[in-house]
């Protein structure tokens, strides 16, 4: 059995889908009989690794960076197990244990001297960074990170680090300093980092991360998310994160291949990620939300979701607002369609309604003299205008 471990930056209180890799091969570790350790840099995030990165970060303040440690912990406990009476349990551990007591002077004559200022100079990270200025606090990282390695390995006889290839110079310091200072080996494994097959940043969206905390990303919008990448990610995509048997993957790309239309691979790769990251349950309503808007939902399926959950539903949908109180007496509908700029006037509205292109709560309209009524609400405040094949409108009423 071997032991290896990810380290994971406490920058927020969730991870991200670009963490998910490298959880995903905590998880390959532990199925295949070997013991997983998930590193939360609770020393580190009070520094800022320099990788990747053009400007310094800002330090976290400690409260800030244990609300975030505590939140990375319960999420990581959704996906390994963590049971103590197996063999092979997964482990945390926290990197401020064994650094909050290490003296500065003891870490730079027990630590320093083993590593030369050559050899950190030569890494990536660094070179990358020296034009735009690099503080000593920045640099000393893969030495602290480094010791981290050193650390597990004489502790916790951890033998093996993965990360993504931007860490690679950070790892190997680590590696270099078990060599020296403990005389012992151990491995670095690090993987591409995951772009998109256009060269965007994966994991990304025009409203920022995709998180793996479902208040930060609904599960409807997690599910979206996947549901929407394009047929050569999706290809890539579904081998990464999901466990699904190679012959099973290639039988899926058969299919879609010979009816991309259906989009076969984004369905089972949306419905796998969102069922590990989130639940069954979630996944069941994500594909009820999914179907209401671009699929043949009706009115009843509408009517049982909470305001949390139509709200979930609606995030980007248009929204207008009118008066509650004249709802008592019902609105004239084609009115309120000119009234709230979803038609451009009355005509248009009443065209579109006699070709039977408008719906209330997905319900089709076919009397133009329809009169908007409480009825009408979803959860005593909203309702659902759809103009066309596609174009939504959620009414507020206030």
């Amino acid at each position: 059995m071997t032991s290896g471990y990810v380290g994971f930056d406490p920058t927020a209180d969730s991870l991200h889908i670009g963490s998910m890799l490298p959880i995903i091969l905590l998880m390959h570790m532990q199925r295949a009989g070997h013991k997983p350790y998930a590193l939360i840099g609770g020393a580190t995030g009070m520094i800022g690794d320099p990788t990747g990165k053009s400007a310094e970060r800002n330090l976290l303040d400690n409260d800030t960076l244990q609300r975030n440690i505590t939140g990375i912990r319960k999420q990581l406990q959704k996906f390994l197990d963590f049971d103590a009476a197996k063999p092979n349990a997964a482990e945390l551990v926290n990197n401020h244990d064994w650094f909050k007591d290490f003296s500065f002077l003891d870490f730079i004559r027990d630590v320093g001297k083993h590593i030369t200022v050559n050899y950190m100079m030569a890494k990536d990270s660094v070179q990358k960074r020296l034009e735009y200025g690099l503080s000593f606090t920045e640099f000393s990282y893969q030495l602290i990170q480094g010791y981290d390695f050193y650390y597990l390995n004489q502790h916790k006889n951890i033998k093996l680090q993965f990360g993504g290839g931007d860490q690679w110079g950070n790892i190997v310091t680590g590696t270099e300093l078990i060599r020296r200072k403990g005389g012992s080996e151990a491995f670095a494994f690090t993987c591409p980092l995951l772009k998109k097959a256009d060269g965007g940043k994966f994991g990304k969206t025009e409203s920022g991360n995709i998180w793996l905390d479902r208040e930060k990303t609904s599960p409807y919008q997690f599910y979206q998310y996947w549901l929407k990448v394009t047929d050569e990610d999706a290809k890539n995509l579904i081998r990464l994160f999901t466990f699904l048997p190679i012959d099973e993957i290639e039988a899926l790309v058969q299919e879609h291949e010979a009816a991309p239309h259906l989009r076969a691979l984004q369905k089972k790769l949306a419905e796998e990620v969102t069922t590990l990251v989130h639940s069954a349950e979630d996944l069941h309503f994500a594909q009820q939300a999914s179907d209401i808007l671009f699929g043949k939902s009706t009115t009843e399926a509408l009517a049982t979701l909470d305001e949390k959950q139509l709200l979930e539903v609606m995030e980007g949908v248009p929204q207008v607002t009118f008066s509650r109180a004249s709802l008592k007496e019902g609105v004239d509908f084609v009115q309120f369609l000119a009234d709230t700029g979803v038609f451009s006037s009355k005509g248009e509205a009443r065209k579109m309604l006699q070709s039977g292109g408008i719906s209330i709560n997905k319900e089709k309209v076919e009397d133009a003299a329809v009169l908007l009524k409480e009825e009408h609400l979803l959860n005593d405040r909203y309702t659902l205008i759809q103009k066309g094949k596609k174009q939504y409108y959620l009414a507020v009423f206030e």
